[in-house]
């Protein structure tokens, strides 16, 4: 069995007294029995890669631009990221899928361009609150993820895939155990049927993962850990999730 893995998602948070303090924290913690990573804003990356250098911590970006390089204005290649010693970068979180109106093909040519700089792209799928209550959970998610099986063709195997339930997302409420892991599953079949190697693949679960219920999300068969949001944020909180981990 493979190791879990947790990636702390800090979104626009962050400033450099608060970012050191946290990364110390989580290197005196360690050793963890999970894989354990950070995806911080562009700005930090440089002091964030220092802070964690000759460490087993890893660290990653939240976005990467689909172009290689070029005139586009505020965008970050991934030739850059991987210049950073990024691990991993996030592609098709839903806040960037709501607020920036990335489509499943842009978000699977993200994941092609990170994958082809040695970048593990985190694909992130997920539903809404009114697509949960209409009953098109499954097939939200499946065609989410299937842009993106296309795309990379006999890579698939390489991403990391996180299930983000929309609505459970920086709201308090989370999904249970038993409605987390029937959708991780679902994912799993998929995944196993486009490149049969799924057993060995990683699904994060997201939203709202908090130190009180993440040993039972992380205790589910398809359920390789998590991809923590405002929790990553408190050292101890962070850790503690960790630790549930492993």
């Amino acid at each position: 069995m493979h190791r879990p893995l947790v990636v702390g998602n800090w979104k626009m948070h962050g400033s450099r007294p608060a970012n050191a303090e946290l990364l110390a924290a989580l290197l005196a913690a360690r050793p963890f029995a999970a894989d354990v990573a950070v995806c911080v804003p562009y700005v930090y990356l440089h002091e964030t890669a220092a802070a964690l250098a000759g460490s087993e911590l890893r660290w990653g970006a939240q976005d990467v631009s689909e172009h290689a390089q070029g005139a586009y204005t505020g965008e970050i290649s991934a030739a850059m990221l991987a210049e950073c010693g990024c691990r991993y970068v996030l592609v098709g979180h839903s806040e960037r899928r709501a607020g920036h109106a990335e489509s499943d093909m842009l978000v699977a040519r993200k994941a092609q361009v990170a994958l082809a700089r040695g970048v593990t792209p985190i694909v992130c799928v997920g539903e809404t609150l009114a697509e949960r209550d209409a009953g098109h959970t499954e097939a939200v998610v499946k065609r989410q993820l299937s842009a993106v099986i296309h795309q990379l063709g006999h890579c698939a195997a390489e991403m990391v895939v996180a299930y983000e339930p929309v609505w459970a997302i920086g709201t308090g409420r989370t999904a249970t155990p038993e409605q987390a892991q029937a959708v991780h599953a679902v994912l799993r079949a998929q995944l196993q049927a486009a490149t049969g190697r799924a057993a060995s693949m990683t699904i994060l679960y997201g939203g709202s993962v908090k130190p009180d219920n993440a040993a039972l999300l992380f205790a589910q068969p398809d359920i390789d850990g998590g991809l923590v949001g405002g929790a990553s944020l408190q050292a101890a909180d962070f850790i503690a999730i960790c630790r549930a981990a492993g």
